[in-house]
């Protein structure tokens, strides 16, 4: 007879929403039980946003020491001879990095007293099921369950990754040389993420995307400076167009794929050396019993439906994170992990956050906090606009920032001032995006922000000018 355990909380899934739901849980002082299949740390920590900027670094830093072999190199620093890459070397670099961060996961749960059990859980019923580990099945019954399992990359089924010539983004983070001709399908964040760095690191890089741009969720004024980068830089980006189908063609060395898609009414063929297949995520819902629970889904029919508490249908059944719902982002499922490994202990709270930021890292990186100019239109605010190019940011010089035509955009009501939104586009901006929320979530004013003392020379005195252009009084702009 298979070992039972009770606990007060069980978590499915060490992602980044269930290992901080299981370490504020275990802090709080529940008995916690947190079960994962895989490696703690989930599809963020092991082959998604952390290896994948890992990568992204080591791109730009073999791209900035390439600028210096030229002619008459670059900022007064010259090199005598062209970078190398070893991309097995960098992969095990980047590897050493998860690694780290893996065990780091592992360690604080530890500490906080959660038990982490490793194996595939299938739920017989809502608080209740088994778990397949190393060492045997084990039996968890639990007062209070959450679902964080997270969500997995969606294959073409006329084109399912073999991860040797057709790779999901788990494949592109694992390559062992670099291709030199590469075909992406799908023109979302993932894949122009890893496209830029692929670029970046030498290879032939070209876009098919179904719809008519690329990053579609973002207005056209945001993605422009990107779409540059990207012509600039040889990225050839096919929309409109649809993929078909792919075959692996030659023998031995010389194998190829040979990329077939739709547009403008002919099909059209593209011999590459890989074909990275990136055109969204889907929830896991499948497979571990979710039907055996009774929860109900939403209207899509993908996601678990759950309240501003992140409660189910199902007394004491909470789901966090990508199963449920949009936007499918880590730092959501971190906020919301924290947050029901509280309600369960008695505390009250809630999600209503005013903002979620969205954030791309690709050349240039791209930033979205709140309501677009046309969202808030839409809604049916009356806006002013600030915009300030980082040309005309001291340290966006100091930095070559400004090579991108980056700039920050804030969008704030006409009434009462009061910032609706903001959007930044430019290299390095990511780390900016803190003061973004924050404005956001304290609900400030034009006013709050312009009299705020912005250190300089820093890139964030470019959003204290764009707020105080959106007031008609920029210091360093026109």
């Amino acid at each position: 007879m298979a070992e039972i355990r009770k606990c007060q909380v069980l978590i499915v899934g060490a992602g980044p929403g269930g290992y901080v739901a299981g370490i504020r849980s275990g802090q709080l002082g529940m008995d916690t039980v947190i079960v994962e299949g895989d490696k703690a740390g989930g599809t963020c920590l092991i082959r998604g946003c952390i290896p994948s900027k890992a990568m992204i670094h080591a791109a730009e830093r073999f791209e900035s020491i390439s600028m210096h072999n030229s002619e008459n190199g670059h900022m007064g620093i010259s090199i005598s001879s062209e970078p190398q890459l070893d991309m097995a070397a960098l992969v095990s670099w980047k590897d050493s990095i998860v690694d780290r961060l893996n065990k780091g996961v592992e360690a604080l749960l530890k500490g906080s007293g959660a038990e982490l059990i490793k194996g595939w859980a299938n739920f017989s019923s809502p608080k209740r099921c088994t778990v397949e580990t190393p060492n045997g099945i084990v039996e968890i019954e639990a007062e209070n369950v959450i679902i964080a399992t997270g969500s997995s990359h969606i294959d073409l089924p006329f084109m399912p990754c073999d991860e040797e010539f057709i790779l999901s983004s788990t494949g592109a983070l694992d390559l062992d040389s670099l291709p030199s001709k590469v075909a992406i399908v799908g023109g979302g964040y993932i894949g122009l993420e890893l496209g830029c760095a692929l670029s970046k690191l030498g290879s032939e890089v070209t876009v098919i995307e179904g719809m008519e741009s690329i990053l579609g969720i973002f207005d056209r004024e945001l993605r422009r400076p990107l779409e540059i980068w990207l012509k600039k830089h040889g990225v050839i980006v096919h929309t409109n167009a649809l993929a078909k189908g792919a075959q692996v063609k030659g023998r031995g060395a010389s194998k190829k794929v040979e990329l077939s898609y739709e547009m403008d009414g002919e099909v059209q063929t593209l011999k590459v050396d890989k074909v990275l297949v990136t055109v969204g995520r889907r929830p896991n819902t499948k497979d571990w019993g979710l039907e055996t629970m009774g929860v109900r889904m939403d209207q899509s029919g993908r996601f678990i439906r759950t309240d501003r508490q992140c409660r189910t249908n199902v007394p004491g059944v909470y789901a966090i994170g990508d199963v449920a719902g949009e936007p499918m982002l880590a730092h959501k499922a971190s906020s919301q992990g924290e947050m029901v490994a509280e309600i369960i202990s008695g505390l009250t709270r809630e999600f209503d956050k005013i903002a979620i930021p969205a954030i791309v890292f690709t050349e240039p990186e791209i930033v979205s906090v709140g309501l677009s100019p046309d969202e808030a239109r839409d809604r049916g605010e009356d806006i002013v606009i600030g915009k300030f190019p980082l040309a005309a940011n001291g340290r966006a010089l100091t930095l070559e920032a400004e090579k991108t035509g980056g700039f920050i955009r804030v969008v704030a009501r006409e009434s009462d001032h009061v910032i609706l939104g903001i959007q930044a586009v430019g290299s390095h901006i990511a780390e900016l995006h803190g003061e973004f929320v924050l404005a956001l979530e304290m609900g400030a004013l034009l006013e709050d922000i312009a009299d705020t003392v912005h250190a300089h020379p820093t890139m964030a005195e470019a959003f204290h000018e764009s707020v105080l252009k959106s007031l008609g009084h920029a210091i360093h702009s026109a």
